[in-house]
């Protein structure tokens, strides 16, 4: 390999010469050659690109499925190595003139190679960046805390202990010990890590001709105006999450007493059944609309049933079959982590899909649990399985969603459909279940409480982090920036006064292993664009029809639906993002128009509602981070 980067390297260096002293004119058979030459090393990378990726892929499944010193090696020795690999190829294709290219797939291709991302860096800090960036993850992964009242017990982890205790308990001081123990062990310890990792940031960032890391990362999206866009809609869903907002506080009022919820102030974060307050389905047992009605959870009939966590992932992979998409292959089963080892080994149980960059072998690691929850993660999980398989024939720069959100969104297109009870009742899992209008209101809130709560907590995320990175947060101002914007986005506040000698932005995973989190905004938009396309296409949807309703369909077993997502997973990342959006729901641009037709009969009777209860609408700032 080295001998052929070192030949392209000498025939464009004596190519740009030649231009540089004016003997190759633009028109010269010469210069179209060079054309040919970029095409060709670009051809010859293919092979090697997929070896590494593979490589640095294996290398992070091994860490993360087993945390130990020696596997971190190994893991961040080859990212060093890629590092390195990927610099030079940069390096190489910008002695070419590309942008002059006729062929703009050529030129799509090498803008991606020579995008460097941290491997811009120099050798030393990028080591620096990747040790800070893992010191922060294995934090994350192996804090643990006392149990409540014994602390004889101190082996807590996020999952499953934590995660349980914040969704079913409701002892007000037991939740706010939770929430505190995880934030210190979780957050605190990481903060000169986290400040090493903005300033690498920064430099990286400047490095690949970005003014900051919030810049670098809005340049996924492929779209000037995509910042804008955002920011129109949060305000498009404003009203609709502050009407959500009055009812849940007034309840959880009534439930906890005013000492604990205010009238008017923000709802305290530890009682919303989330470590981060990230979405509220937890609590839909205590706040429903309609307590007397039956609440749509199907977890005691998965139990019942004998349900395993094979048994909920061969479901998915079955409802994937039935629209025409593409079977798992045996070896999914065979490499898989689907339940949490019983060796006692560290592991990140955070789910997640792996692609390894060869033919279908393609993975997830998760910890499975057998509730109803999990059942949709599973879908949502082999959502991105599925964008793998559909585009493993790519170019390996075009294995990746058309924007970072897509992935997000594709799985959860299926959790729409999955989670109705429609579906839910076909795959024998819900029985009993009248689905009058005081029951649809409930589906809707507690469908409400999971993916509409979610986006201004989404949107803070990264809000926070593109103010930091830019630089108008200083590191004095963390952590009273963090509940400022959590305060004035959400409406959520700390249980306990907080200061900047804490981080509690890094108590969530994706803060503390750098992970863009505008993905999952972007995702909980355009999945419901899609899912009211795929509807369209499964004949279950028609604008206006009382009977075929955005928010009561099911697209299992629909070939057309089925075969219209494939179409657009199939181009990857080889187009801009509006050119695959187009392909499936023939619109260009992000909107939440689809949400909010989905959300209407909820926000018409929260807006009754909450009027005839007097349940005050909107917020006052919190008072519970103080900066000195």
């Amino acid at each position: 390999m080295a001998q052929v980067v070192g030949t392209n390297w000498l025939l464009t260096l004596l190519l740009v010469v030649a231009l540089a002293a004016g003997t190759i004119r633009a028109s010269d058979p010469d210069l179209e050659r060079s054309e040919l030459a970029a095409q060709r090393y670009v051809g010859e990378l293919e092979g090697e690109v997929l070896a590494r990726n593979n490589n640095a892929t294996e290398l992070s499944w091994a860490y993360e499925s087993n945390i130990t010193e020696e596997a971190l090696k190994r893991r961040n020795e080859a990212a060093s190595r890629n590092a390195n690999f990927f610099k030079e190829v940069a390096r190489e294709l910008r002695l070419y003139d590309f942008n002059s290219f006729k062929d703009a797939d050529l030129k799509r291709r090498i803008k991606k190679l020579t995008d460097l991302g941290y491997a811009a860096l120099s050798e030393d800090k990028f080591t620096l960046l990747v040790d800070a960036i893992s010191r922060m993850q294995e934090n994350y992964a192996t804090a643990k805390v006392c149990q409540y009242r014994n602390e004889s017990n101190c082996n807590f982890g996020l999952e499953p202990e934590l995660t349980e205790k914040l969704a079913k308990g409701r002892d007000a001081e037991e939740l706010k010990y939770y929430w505190v123990q995880w934030h210190d062990v979780a957050g605190k310890p990481v903060r000169k890590d986290f400040d090493e990792y903005v300033t690498l940031n920064r430099e990286a960032a400047q490095l690949n001709n970005f003014t900051s890391g919030a810049e670098y990362w809005l340049d996924a999206y492929e779209d000037d105006t995509f910042e804008a866009q955002v920011d129109a809609a949060i305000e498009q869903i404003k009203p609709l999450y502050e009407q959500i907002h009055a009812y849940v506080r007034y309840k959880l009022r009534k439930y906890y007493g005013s000492e604990i919820v205010s009238e008017k102030g923000p709802i305290p974060i530890h009682l919303l059944g989330n470590m981060w307050g990230q979405t509220w389905d937890n609590v839909a047992d205590i706040t429903t609309p309609f307590p007397k009605k039956k609440l749509l959870d199907v977890t005691d009939e998965m139990i019942r049933q004998g349900y395993t966590s094979v048994k909920m992932f061969q479901m998915g992979d079955e409802f994937f079959q039935s629209l025409n998409m593409t079977k798992l292959p045996p070896t999914f089963w065979e490499k898989s982590i689907l339940e949490k080892p019983k060796d006692g080994r560290e592991l990140v149980c955070h789910a997640s899909a792996w692609d390894f960059y060869k033919q279908d072998d393609v993975r997830i690691k998760q910890c499975t649990r057998i509730n109803m929850e999990d059942f949709f993660t599973v879908h949502h999980e082999l959502g991105h399985i599925q964008y793998y398989l559909q585009y493993q024939n790519l170019s390996s720069v075009y294995r990746e969603g058309a924007n970072p959100g897509f992935h997000e969104a594709v799985g959860d297109v299926l959790s729409l459909s999955v989670s109705s009870p429609k579906h839910l009742e076909r795959i024998g899992l819900l029985k009993d279940f009248v689905l009058d209008e005081e029951s649809k209101l409930n589906q809707f809130y507690q469908s409400g409480l999971g993916k509409l709560v979610f986006l201004p907590f989404a949107y803070t995320l990264d809000k926070y982090r593109w103010q930091i990175f830019r630089g108008e947060v200083k590191p004095e101002n963390y952590n009273c920036k963090f509940w400022e914007m959590r305060s004035k986005y959400s409406g959520v506040e700390p249980p306990v006064v907080r200061t900047e000698d804490d981080f509690d932005a890094a108590a969530k995973y994706h803060v503390s292993a750098d992970v863009e989190y505008l993905r999952y905004f972007v995702s909980y938009i355009v999945q419901f664009q899609f899912h009211r396309a795929a509807c369209e296409k499964a004949g279950q949807y028609v604008k206006g029809d009382p009977e075929k309703t955005v928010n009561n369909c099911d697209i299992y077993r629909s070939a057309e639906a089925g075969n219209a997502l494939k179409a657009m997973l199939a181009l990857g990342s080889s187009k801009p993002w509006p050119d695959a959006m187009e392909v499936l729901t023939g619109q260009r641009k992000m909107s939440a128009e689809a949400l909010i037709e989905y959300f209407q009969p909820l926000y018409d009777w929260l807006v009754k509602e909450n009027k005839a209860i007097g349940a005050f609408v909107g917020w006052e700032p919190t008072d519970k981070c103080k900066s000195a």
